[in-house]
């Protein structure tokens, strides 16, 4: 882009400095030094005059917000890998480019995801909480903590692309048992050297299950896929993780389980209407029925810079002349 006028790019939250830098070198960049989430307003002022946004899932860039937009503003570069925060039909209408950063939190998550399947069933928060309190440690004993072993029992996960297969794979290591549902079935080779189970039946498959790991995408059709009716299809000594997004769970159908005992445990990463938490689920934590952590799945300095260098690849490649390589396209229906 030399000689060119540099484009405005308007940067929601901070980035890792790295990414910072390079944006400032490259383009008239816009950073959030406060990393205070913008409020609508604010949000709204920027696609106004920016050449393009740089959002994150805390961005709800919705329909009456990209109708407000600027002139200016072609390319939405979304610091995410999922795009639900974002109109991309309305964007698109409006004839605005939408990118993401797909990819490269898939180790990342999976990691997180398998902390928490041993972190539930072994009871590691409720332990970890044991010698900092002011009660004073007994000391050993055979039966005090006693959790649940993972090895040897069966994996549910529910989407089996790139995060679920990297899950499937620690989890074999572990010695459980692979299980999955999916719209499509993975290759063979994949199933074989995971020695995976598919069930076409989501429901089936809930049933047997020692742990559930919820790792497919938001959209439309997996709102709410673990309804009322799938969760209470569960064995009242299984599992739940989710590390995938809050509103694939009816959060209030998972509560009411979880407080009649009717799951064993709960392991999530994410929540239905974040960053409010529903006060039950406060309840349960405090009870060491549930584990909670604040969204930090992809919380890693490496992941996230490899988010901001995507970004900023989508952006040179847009102002080049050619297609972005993480173009996302409208869902058609």
């Amino acid at each position: 882009m030399a000689g060119k006028k540099k484009p405005l790019v308007v940067i929601t939250r901070k980035l890792p400095d790295p990414v910072e830098t390079r944006m400032r070198e490259l383009f008239d960049a816009r950073l959030n030094v406060e990393d205070r989430a913008m409020t609508r307003d604010e949000l709204a002022a920027a696609m106004c005059e920016a050449d393009v946004l740089v959002p994150t899932i805390t961005d709800r860039v919705d329909a009456e917000l990209i109708e407000q937009a600027g002139p200016n503003l072609k390319l939405i570069a979304s610091l995410s890998n999922g795009v639900d925060h974002i109109d991309v039909t309305a964007a698109s209408k409006k004839g605005i480019t939408v990118t993401n950063t797909p990819n490269v939190l898939t180790e990342d998550t999976a990691d997180m995801t398998m902390a928490l399947m041993l972190a539930v069933p072994r009871r590691l928060a409720e332990g970890a909480n044991v010698l900092p309190s002011d009660k004073k440690w007994a000391g050993w004993s055979p039966t005090w903590m006693l959790g649940r072993r993972i090895w040897g029992k069966r994996l549910g996960i529910v989407g089996m692309g790139r995060i679920g297969t990297a899950v499937a794979r620690r989890a074999k290591a572990f010695g459980l048992s692979i299980h999955y549902h999916n719209r499509h079935r993975v290759l063979q080779s994949v199933e074989d050297e995971l020695e995976a189970t598919y069930w076409e039946s989501l429901d089936q498959m809930l049933a047997r299950m020692d742990i559930i790991s919820v790792n497919c995408p938001s959209t439309p059709a997996t709102f709410h896929l673990l309804s009322g009716r799938r969760l209470a299809l569960m064995q009242p000594t299984a599992y739940l993780v989710n590390t995938a997004r809050g509103d694939i769970i009816d959060e209030d159908a998972l509560i009411k389980l979880l407080h009649d005992g009717k799951l064993a445990g709960a392991g999530l990463d994410v929540y239905e209407n974040e960053p409010a938490l529903n006060t039950k689920l406060l309840r349960l934590a405090a009870k060491n029925k549930v584990v909670l952590l604040p969204h930090m799945g992809s919380a890693t300095l490496e992941g996230r810079i490899d988010m901001g260098e995507k970004v900023i690849i989508n952006i040179r490649t847009f102002f080049d002349g050619h297609r972005p390589p993480d173009r996302v396209l409208p869902i058609r229906t």
